[in-house]
């Protein structure tokens, strides 16, 4: 059951809201100025890699060269 992260386009308020499954319909509006103008966004994150480093915790890291210098992608546990 995903959290969804919305931005609202008229007041620029951010709400959250539980899906319950890809069936399900929502209506969605803001809170604040009820308007129906929202713009999904990327949530965060909430994993932190410990002090001893990635593999203590079953995450990984990979450097590679790219374009606008190093990329580093940050490989961690769970679904895939």
């Amino acid at each position: 059951m995903p959290i969804f992260e919305f931005k609202c386009m008229q007041c620029e308020a951010f709400i959250e809201k539980l899906v319950m499954n890809d069936e399900e319909m929502i209506e969605l509006c803001c809170p604040e100025c009820e308007s129906g103008d929202l713009e999904r966004v990327l949530s965060t994150t909430n994993f932190a890699i410990p002090p001893g480093g990635a593999g203590a915790s079953g995450a990984s890291t990979e450097t590679r060269t790219c374009s606008s210098g190093s990329c580093t992608t940050y490989n961690l546990p769970g679904h895939e």
